[in-house]
């Protein structure tokens, strides 16, 4: 046993493979439906790292896990953000910062009722939410202002509340969401139908033909149909006698015509029925004059442009019906813009099908290839805003750091998408490789590095009363934001546990909810809070210990 711990603390690198690979397969057990996912590489990183003192990765290392994730999450999230924040987000940032300072004032109430200090108070409000950036900022303070005179030892204060509050910040919120979800019976699908207009969720598509009836509707473009009727669809060939041709805005329906509809189920059937009829036939199979085919968007010159703006109908006679990213599958409206790596379906004139798949790149080599020149100046940017002191009044000073500045930058730059011939966004593939390799060596390395400095704490005098007073802010926090945002703000769980993520600054927490999800939701909450809880978190921990008596 000592000649294997020998090996691991001379091989970080090693250290680092295992406790991701034993961690991976931990989170492949399922117990009725329920498991951890990538989260058990901290859990395992935990027990390792309390086997010996000495295991521990380089602090780069766990730092570069960091940066990779959040910005692969913000490049992922920031038109959504956007969208969001335009909407509801003035409100859901509001909640989350009524909810850190009410989790503040809980600690200062434990601080009377335990007699702690106000050092350590602070730490276990940074733990108990999971803020290194907080606590850097309260260690900081201590050391520079006038406590630093005090004690010796008030410089190692905030980090003893930090190190044993910390398992229970990350163990509780995701032990409250899979406790919430049971308790009232959540279906992330259903409950993500409620912002589709927000966020691109997987949906059922398909096609029907419907034959035109409804002598109301003639003589009325499907533009003018569409607007003013709402309707969510997506019009593909119509047949007017013998001829078949591709629907437009500008067409107009006759009685006797066929028409094929695209669009979810819900949206389809009444418009059929609004239309006239379902009918024998399926215009779709119809490959004589028309064919369809997928294919990749590698061309970096279509991204961030509308489809609208492609003119597709003018210069190839072709219309987009359909768009695949990643696993969803979202309709080809006018306003809908493309990434790199998109799967677009088109339909075209049987000469134009090779011209048209050449205009879009269709190329899965090219979409495999990172641009590296422009991942690594969004990161650079991201890390310059990150270093930027903001003074308050008060001698009070925050940084976004390492995670808030890569963040931010990158949910501007990809609202932005392009800067000229730069091109921000990367291919969904490679984004989630990005973000599932960032996320593993954090999660791996905040396992390793805490798991003997909690287990030697919390067996010192007062280190069980530490516990439990993080162990409250850590379990009621979550539940606050679940319980506001669900049952009085009607906001979708799957965003919820995002949100609560961001609350905790927790990767392992959004790593969790990712898993009972399975989709993005969580990462539009994620990126919408994180601003907002990290700023309020940095500016709480720093006000409790500059106005919280130091000792009673």
């Amino acid at each position: 046993m000592n000649f294997l711990i020998d090996l691991l603390v001379e091989h970080p690198l090693l250290l680092l493979f295992l406790v991701s690979t034993i961690g991976y397969y931990i989170g492949q057990i399922r117990i009725k439906g329920t498991g951890l996912g990538v989260a058990a590489v901290l859990f395992i990183g935990l027990a390792i790292g309390a086997l010996d003192p000495r295991l521990t990765l380089p602090p780069e290392l766990i730092s570069l896990g960091l940066i990779l994730f959040v910005y692969s999450v913000g490049l992922a999230s920031g038109p959504g953000f956007f969208a969001s924040f335009s909407r509801s987000g003035l409100r859901d940032n509001l909640m989350v910062a009524g909810v850190l300072i009410l989790a503040a004032l809980i600690v200062v109430a434990e601080a009377f009722l335990l007699n702690l200090k106000s050092t350590v108070a602070a730490g276990i409000y940074t733990g108990a939410l999971t803020n290194t950036p907080a606590l850097a900022q309260v260690l900081s303070y201590v050391n520079n202002g006038p406590l630093h005179l005090t004690s010796s030892t008030i410089g190692t204060e905030p980090v003893v509340g930090y190190s044993v509050a910390y398992p229970l910040g990350v163990i509780g919120p995701i032990l409250i969401i899979l406790l919430m979800q049971r308790v009232w019976r959540i279906n992330y699908k259903q409950d993500a139908e409620a912002v589709r207009d927000m966020f691109p969720i997987e949906q059922d598509i398909y096609n029907r033909t419907a034959r035109i009836t409804n002598a109301a509707l003639a003589s009325q473009p499907l533009r003018e149909l569409s607007a003013r009727r709402q309707w969510r669809v997506i019009f593909g060939r119509i047949q007017h006698g013998d001829k078949i041709e591709l629907a437009t805005g500008d067409t107009v329906l006759q009685p006797g015509d066929l028409v094929s509809v695209i669009g979810t189920p819900e949206d389809v059937d009444p418009v059929v029925k609004e239309l006239g009829a379902p009918a024998v036939e399926q215009l779709d199979l119809d490959r004589s004059a028309y064919d369809f085919r997928r294919v990749f968007v590698s061309n970096s010159d279509l991204v961030g442009r509308k489809l609208a703006d492609l003119d597709l109908p003018r210069r190839f006679g072709a219309i987009v019906t359909r768009v695949r990213r990643g696993d969803i599958e979202l309709l080809a409206f006018g306003d809908l813009v493309l990434e790199l790596g998109d799967r677009v379906r088109f339909v075209a004139p049987r000469s134009q099908v090779r011209p048209l798949s050449d205009y879009f790149g269709d190329s899965y080599k090219k979409l495999s290839e990172i641009n590296f020149g422009a991942l690594g100046l969004g990161i650079t940017l991201g890390l310059l805003v990150g270093i930027i002191p903001i003074a308050l009044p008060g001698g009070i000073e925050f940084k976004l750091g390492e995670a808030g500045g890569p963040l931010i930058v990158a949910l501007m730059l990809s609202a932005l998408r392009r800067t000229g011939p730069i091109v921000w966004s990367i291919p969904y593939s490679a984004n989630l490789t990005i973000r599932q390799l960032g996320l593993t060596i954090l999660l791996a390395g905040i396992g390793i590095r805490s798991g003997y400095t909690f287990l030697s704490t919390l067996s010192q005098e007062g280190g069980m009363t530490i516990l439990l007073a993080g162990a409250v802010v850590s379990l009621l926090t979550p539940l606050l934001v679940l319980w506001i945002g669900y049952r009085w703000f009607k906001l979708p769980f799957g965003v919820l546990t995002g949100i609560v993520s961001a609350v905790h600054t927790q990767p392992a927490v959004q790593a969790s909810a990712l898993n009972q999800a399975h989709n993005d939701l969580p990462n539009h909450g994620y990126a919408l809070a994180f601003p907002m809880a990290t700023i309020a978190k940095i500016l709480l921990a720093q006000i409790i210990v500059a106005f919280l008596p130091y000792a009673r």
